[in-house]
């Protein structure tokens, strides 16, 4: 608390500073380019003395109008306005020559007539810079929403809501039902989160910890990524997702989860299987996702940016918020200040000699300022919108910590920046919520975490693709090549623009027996085009003999998956339909792990080999695919263990909702959730918990009742038949 009000204060100070500062340079330029307005003694002053007397000047006439002016103004509100605004130049003329005529020695001197163009020009100049600092003062940002949602209390005639904070208990006797806001960390760890806050990086969370929430982790599937993480979160289903990026043999193509025409594509069959249109179908609003989650609000949803279309293009959301000037100017200063801070971080860790370190260059900072300002601010100013309109539910993503961590690494200095000004973030948004037209519950969740460790590459001098190439006897390039980074910020920069995603030879690989080796993190996908269905490890074996133990004895992989059989280190083999023996090979990798990778064996894409990279238990370290020092995407580590953080008003996640109510908590009821399903069967309980049962949409306009079981919903998907509006109010 006390850091707080030190920052609020410190910061305070330095804008009066920055302002004395401008306002003396603008009274020095007046004074040498106007005749009748002079800063130094009849026999002249050093340029020392000048500045000086410039500066005692300019807070003489700063202090003056800010302790005199409002008094004036109350006692001249019966003039009429015509008057008022020729007067008040004349007046603030007069408080310049007052303030002219305190400066020591008579050095300050001005005719009436220059007082009057000095004292408007320093008036323009001094507010025109408090009003620059003041666009990234998010207090001042707060109370100008807050002025916002005060008249559309009004114009509505909504009574003003008491102050509430982020996990409230219920409402009131005719209060509406309280509403849900899910906010993704994207790739914030349980562990990175816990040591944030103990840091003293976060006190927002750390102060919902001390009091209104609680904390668990959450295992994710195989596939530890965004893609597969939030389709089973919001859609209830993440089957067939075995990576971020896969080959499907049937149609020849390669879906890429941050592709919108994957991510549609995806949704589609997640709606297909669960029959259900998500988890935001009723009143929901959905920003800054891969997927919409059945909601009609939306705002940035790449599975729908590739719609044409006034109504349906997820760049509305950008033209939205950078129609207020007091946005575009907030986020652009913040934006070259990003830039700016990056070019110094990468430059910094270079002199020290970092290692790991990837390359951070070329178009890299622009990226990075996107995710971690352009988007956080517009997605956190559609989330405010979302709750000052009262919606019932609302699910947000938050990408800046995790593209900084896939180039800085999941723990350090310029992830620790990141972790603050998201803590802000949430801050801002709470503070907004005291005084939202519904009591909102804030829960706070993370998608996946990110796992430290030198690239593949740099580790052994060639990438995977290389050397299955060797292992199949083909050339391997003389030069090793970089995989492109997988993550999500690069693609909502290119949809932002309306630009095509990792399109041509990599969406569709060309004919030929060659094989197709995609990265996802420390996950890599083997597929044989010319092999109809999955190959099974004989006929593997048949065509490449030295493939599959080039790749299970190098040292940098983990194990392999072959048609049902897991490969290990020295030849171990484990079958996954045989008790035990996949539980005992992957137990470095954790709890469930085989359960895991059991689960993608079952997928009808699953790829031909699945390969995972080694881990080190003793560092966390493992080595990824692609470009980056913090990944995730397989099995190893912090990346399978992210955190959901619900109020204590809501049950626990791991709690039995047929249970009595009144029965003792068990031991049980706090296993965490295991897959991205089970997180979405939690979030979907705690709607019903807030707002009773969640009828689904498609039902609830036939007024049928729905025959499914409790937790399975249904609806529509809005690009079924019904336009998908695309805008931030």
């Amino acid at each position: 608390m006390w850091r707080g009000r030190w920052r609020t204060t410190g910061s305070a100070l330095l804008r009066v500073i920055i302002v004395w500062a401008v306002s003396t340079l603008t009274m020095l330029v007046l004074a040498g380019i106007l005749p009748d307005f002079r800063l130094q003694s009849d026999d002249g002053d050093s340029i020392t003395q000048i500045a000086l007397t410039a500066a005692w000047g300019a807070g003489a006439f700063g202090l003056l109008s800010a302790v005199v002016w409002p008094v004036l103004v109350r006692a001249l509100l019966l003039v009429p306005a015509l008057v008022l605004g020729l007067l008040v130049f004349f007046l603030n003329g007069s408080l310049l020559l007052i303030a002219l005529s305190l400066i020591p020695a008579w050095r300050g001197e001005a005719a009436p007539e220059t007082a009057v163009v000095v004292a408007a020009v320093m008036s323009a100049v001094a507010s025109a810079t408090s009003t620059a600092l003041a666009v990234r003062d998010d207090e001042a940002y707060r109370r100008r929403l807050y002025r916002l949602a005060d008249r559309r209390r009004r114009r509505l005639g909504v009574p003003p809501s008491g102050s509430r904070g982020s996990g409230a208990g219920s409402p009131g006797p005719g209060s509406p039902p309280p509403g849900l806001v899910f906010l993704q960390l994207d790739g914030v760890g349980y562990e990175v989160l816990r040591d944030a806050c103990a840091a003293g990086l976060m006190p927002t969370v750390a102060d919902w910890l001390d009091g209104s929430h609680r904390i668990t982790r959450w295992r994710t599937d195989w596939s530890s990524q965004t893609g597969a993480s939030q389709l089973g979160i919001l859609h209830g289903s993440n089957f067939d997702v075995p990576a971020f990026r896969w080959y499907e043999k049937d149609t020849g193509e390669v879906m890429v989860c941050n592709r919108p025409t994957s991510a549609a594509e995806l949704q589609r069959r997640a709606v297909a299987r669960t029959g259900d249109g998500g988890l935001l179908t009723l009143d929901g609003a959905s920003r800054g996702n891969l997927f919409s989650g059945g909601a009609d609000q939306l705002a940035l949803v790449l599975s729908v940016s590739a719609r044409r279309g006034r109504a349906n293009r997820s760049r509305a959301g950008y033209f939205a918020y950078f129609s207020d000037p007091a946005n575009a100017v907030r986020t652009a200063v913040s934006f070259v200040a990003e830039v700016v801070r990056e070019i110094g971080q990468s430059l910094r860790a270079r002199i020290r000699g970092d290692r790991p370190r990837v390359s951070r260059g070329g178009l890299y900072p622009l990226i990075r300022a996107f995710a971690t300002v352009v988007e956080r601010d517009v997605v956190v100013a559609a989330v405010i919108g979302d709750v000052l309109a009262g919606r019932a539910a609302v699910y947000a993503d938050l990408v800046a910590y995790d593209e900084v961590a896939h180039h800085s690494g999941p723990r350090g200095r310029d992830t620790g920046r990141v972790l603050a000004r998201l803590d802000r973030s949430l801050a801002l948004i709470a503070r907004v919520a005291e005084h939202a037209p519904r009591e909102y519950r804030i829960v706070l969740l993370s998608d996946h975490g990110q796992s430290p460790g030198e690239t593949f590459l740099s580790r052994y001098g060639l990438t995977l693709k290389d050397l299955v190439r060797a292992g199949c006897g083909l050339p391997v390039s003389r030069r090793a090549g970089r995989t492109r980074s997988g993550a999500e910020a690069r693609a909502a920069v290119l949809a932002a623009l309306h630009r095509p995603v990792e399109e041509g030879e990599e969406a569709r690989p060309g004919p030929g027996s060659d094989p197709v080796v995609l990265a996802s993190g420390n996950l890599a996908l083997i597929s044989f085009p010319d092999v109809p269905g999955r190959a099974s490890r004989e006929r593997v074996e048949r065509a490449h003999p030295a493939l599959l133990a080039t790749l299970a004895n190098h040292p940098g992989v983990g194990f392999l998956l072959v048609d049902g059989v897991v490969l290990g280190p020295g030849g171990a083999v484990a079958r996954l339909d045989v008790p035990g023996e996949a539980e005992e090979l992957l137990s470095p990798f954790g709890p469930g792990a085989a359960e895991a990778v059991r689960r993608t064996d079952a997928f009808p894409h699953v790829a031909d080999i699945m390969v995972n990279s080694a881990y080190d238990p003793d560092t966390g370290a493992v080595h990824a695919f692609e470009e980056q020092i913090g990944s995730h995407g397989g099995l190893g580590g912090e990346q399978g263990h992210p955190f959901l953080m619900w109020p204590t008003v809501l049950s626990d996640p791991g709690a039995d909702p047929r249970a009595d109510p009144e029965a003792e908590p068990e031991a049980e009821q706090e296993a965490e959730p295991v897959g991205a399903e089970a997180v979405h069967r939690v979030l979907r309980r705690w709607l019903r918990e807030a707002d009773g049962p969640q009828v689904p949409l498609g039902l609830r306009r036939e007024a049928v009742q729905d025959p499914r079981p409790e937790g399975v919903g249904g609806g529509i998907l809005p690009s079924a038949g019904v336009p998908a509006r695309d805008e931030t109010r």
